[in-house]
């Protein structure tokens, strides 16, 4: 015979009503693309910009554009530099690249577009610095190779539609006297415009002797300041 009182209960715990709505808000952001895959970025950066695949973004300095890279490269990803004959390769991976994990050609000549498509296919992140003026259309074509291949794009020039633009201003050095003693650090202000949204700044030192770090950031991006960058090129 069965004990009827001994039958275990089926009764569901009731859910927690704050992890509910936690959830729920989660699937309405990914419903509406508000929840986007992000890529590792140096820590100089880390409180100013994030990368996302398939976005591309301006840099305005050598060193801001090899920075943007440098993030990803640490992490293992694949990279290329396209058309930037004057990289300094030394100051690029004591930045981070890995140059054994980049692809280089610092000449495409006309056919710095097909050369870039095709390295899209291959890399996480590319550095491209075009020989002048693009057309929408060519840059329509390789937005949507960065969309299908999940790769971020990264600009040292003339490019329409970017995600963000990176900027190096208000550079002071510091370590020299009257005409004697040695470049020690330099402050500057790193200034990123997200289209028509709000602008970031943050006052950073870019390496010397002194112990690179973020001095100060304002604006409204979310993110954990940390340690600028030192110059390229």
């Amino acid at each position: 015979m069965f004990d009827h009182g001994s039958v275990p209960s089926t009764r569901r715990p009731t859910p927690d009503p704050d992890l509910v709505q936690r959830l729920r808000a989660r699937v309405r952001q990914m419903e509406s693309g508000g929840l986007r895959e992000t890529m590792p970025v140096h820590p100089a950066l880390a409180g100013l910009v994030q990368l996302h695949p398939g976005s591309s973004y301006r840099a305005d300095a050598t060193s801001l554009a090899v920075a943007l890279l440098a993030g990803p490269s640490e992490q293992g990803t694949w990279t290329a530099v396209v058309g930037v004959d004057d990289l300094g390769l030394e100051a690029a991976a004591d930045l981070g690249l890995d140059l054994g994990r980049t692809l280089l050609v610092p000449d495409p000549g006309e056919h710095w577009a097909e050369v870039t498509a095709a390295l899209l296919d291959v890399t996480g992140v590319l550095l491209l610095r075009p020989p002048g003026r693009v057309d929408a259309h060519t840059a329509s074509r390789i937005a949507a190779r960065l969309r299908k291949r999940s790769t971020t794009l990264v600009v040292q020039g003339d490019w329409p539609q970017c995600d963000a633009h990176l900027s190096l201003v208000r550079q002071q050095w510091q370590g020299l006297g009257q005409g004697t003693g040695h470049l020690s650090a330099r402050r500057a202000e790193v200034v990123v415009r997200h289209g028509a949204g709000p602008t970031v700044r943050g006052l950073v030192t870019l390496p010397g002797n002194e112990a690179p770090r973020l001095l100060s950031r304002s604006g409204p991006l979310q993110g954990q300041p940390a340690p600028a960058l030192r110059e390229v090129g």
